[in-house]
């Protein structure tokens, strides 16, 4: 280190702050590109389940969606309605029993229910899977007959409310 500014009454020493202050830049640097990144693991909030349910409660697990498809004809009308797989035909009728099948499944959920006192149709999802030129009519008359219907004498029957779209299938 080269001393400067020499003065008679002492021996004075100025700190070079330059390479100081690069030192500590170069140092940054380094720590900066080295570090690596960790992402979490996910989310741990988990609220476990107080007590086990009861042998016959209806699990959100076990239940499968229903399975509602809608295929169409080249003029965008409905041409057959499926229930899981099964033909449940053309038309209003098909609606109708649409309508039937998944009263008859709500009924037997809320038979066995869960063991929390809740409704067992509240856990019960549709899935719809309409065709890309389907008019949307048939999905709302779909949707209406899954979600309930209102009875001669004005009163509502709720069945299901989670209702979801299968993923969009491309035009054909």
């Amino acid at each position: 280190m080269k001393f400067r500014n020499r003065h008679p009454g002492g021996d004075t020493i100025e700190s070079q702050m330059t390479p100081m202050i690069d030192v500590v830049f170069q140092l940054l640097i380094f720590f900066l590109f080295t570090l690596k990144i960790v992402e979490p693991e996910g989310n741990f909030d988990i609220n476990m389940p107080l007590g086990r349910p009861a042998e016959s409660a209806a699990v959100d697990a076990e239940l499968q969606p229903l399975k509602v498809r809608l295929e169409a004809d080249q003029a965008g009308n409905l041409k057959r309605l499926l229930l899981n797989d099964r033909d449940l035909g053309t038309g209003e009728e098909a609606f109708l029993r649409l309508s039937e099948e998944v009263t008859r499944v709500v009924e037997a959920l809320r038979r066995v229910g869960p063991a929390d006192g809740t409704d067992g149709a509240d856990a019960q999802e549709v899935e719809l899977d309409p065709d890309f030129r389907l008019d949307y009519r048939y999905v709302i008359r779909a949707i209406s007959a899954c979600s309930g219907r209102v009875t001669e004498d004005g009163t509502i029957v709720r069945l299901l409310n989670r209702i979801r779209f299968a993923s969009i299938r491309s035009e054909e």
